[in-house]
């Protein structure tokens, strides 16, 4: 931070105070918190998929059909899951509607 000292950050802390109210400010800084927390898991997760795809035997080769399968097997599997719990949801509405 270069050329910011006390008096710089005291006019800085009293805007934001200003443009946010004080009570407002606990929330916004929980909020910070959740979004930097759910982008590094996000950032881990994509250097864990990039070790992954660096650690694959050279010579693999993986086709736009067996990735087209991939998907369509990965979204099937979404639908039963789906109508799995849509039909659960319907059961437990008819226990509580007797």
């Amino acid at each position: 931070m270069a050329g910011l000292g006390a008096p710089e950050l005291i006019i800085i802390a009293i805007i934001i105070i200003a443009l946010f109210g004080w009570k407002k400010l606990p929330d916004m800084a929980r909020s910070v918190g959740r979004s930097a927390r759910v982008f590094k898991s996000e950032v881990d997760e994509m250097k864990k998929d990039g070790a992954a795809s660096q650690a694959t035997i050279k010579g693999d080769v993986v086709t736009k059909d067996e990735e087209r399968r991939a998907a369509e097997a990965r979204a099937d599997e979404a639908e039963r899951k789906a109508a799995e719990a849509r039909a659960e949801a319907e059961r437990l509405r008819g226990d509580t509607t007797v």
